[in-house]
């Protein structure tokens, strides 16, 4: 079955997102929340999650799978968003007006995944 093109952007996103978490790491350590242990794994672990989900996005048996996974994977990381907005430190030098935009912007990426679900 072929997918419309912009499900392929989808995939090559979360792919090209989850390899710059191996890339570059600091990056993704410096928003990590505090509260959560172990941030190398965790930076790892979501960087993985996101080259996975978005390579099995292009596979039809895996497909609503990836999308159920992409939603979730959007829901967790909410609570980076949130950490973000609550300190100087936290937002890692984003203004803030871009941290608060960044939430719909979640909830938009999880509606664009939902989409797929049609196919």
């Amino acid at each position: 079955m072929a997918y419309p093109w912009h499900l392929y952007v989808m995939a090559a996103l979360y792919t090209f997102a989850g390899i710059m978490h191996f890339i570059k790491p600091k990056i993704y350590l410096r928003v990590m929340p505090k509260y959560i242990s172990n941030p190398k794994l965790m930076v790892a672990l979501s960087g993985i999650a996101e080259i996975v989900l978005g390579i099995a996005l292009c596979i039809p048996q895996l497909k609503t799978l990836s999308v159920y996974g992409i939603i979730a994977m959007l829901v967790v990381f909410l609570t980076v968003h949130f950490y973000m907005l609550s300190g100087e430190k936290a937002s890692a030098g984003i203004p803030k007006w871009i941290l608060i935009l960044r939430i719909p912007l979640q909830f938009g990426l999880m509606y664009w995944a939902f989409y797929y679900l049609q196919l």
